[in-house]
């Protein structure tokens, strides 16, 4: 199969919800099912971050196969969702789309970009981590990210596991 990492169109954005959802169920393995039932990522909220910053899809055969979203967020731009569909796994996509995002984020002038995320589970903190991304402690956080915070913990997330990290973007 060939995969291709391009900026998403309007009429990719129905795909994602099944991609996001079949990711998500990898959770429930992971001790997690309560991720794995969330709704995935409404169409109101892609569009918004489409029109406000960046959507990716990677493709294979020319269909979506996984996603990224970045928008500004306190200066920075941050990640709010990556997902490849576990059929399409392991084959570098999730790490093409986040470096698609950083070297968008470059091009526009950002010096970093930010995400939250399971600090424990290898497709997250670690996975981050191998892109060069960084745990922030929480005197680092900005205001925004505090918020994400209460809002992480307003949806029952398991706010002990979760973090925020950074990627510095050199010159």
């Amino acid at each position: 199969m060939t995969y291709e990492i391009r900026q998403a169109r309007p009429d990719d954005f129905r795909h994602f919800g099944v991609i996001e959802s079949a990711a998500a169920a990898l959770f429930a393995d992971a001790g997690l099912p309560e991720i794995a039932s969330h709704e995935p990522t409404g169409l109101e909220f892609i569009e918004a971050t489409a029109n406000a910053g960046v959507v990716f899809t990677a493709t294979g055969n020319g269909m979506p196969v996984g996603f990224i979203l970045g928008a500004p967020l306190d200066r920075h731009m941050h990640i709010y969702e990556l997902s490849v569909h576990p059929s399409h796994g392991k084959r570098g996509l999730g790490r093409r789309l986040v470096e698609a995002v950083c070297t968008h984020a470059r091009e526009r002038g950002f010096d970093a970009v930010t995400l939250s995320t399971f600090r424990d589970i290898p497709w997250n903190g670690p996975f981050y981590v191998s892109c060069g991304f960084r745990e922030l402690a929480r005197n680092e956080w900005t205001p925004a990210l505090l918020l994400a915070h209460y809002r992480e913990e307003d949806l029952g997330l398991p706010i002990e596991r979760r973090c925020f990290m950074r990627k510095e973007l050199a010159e």
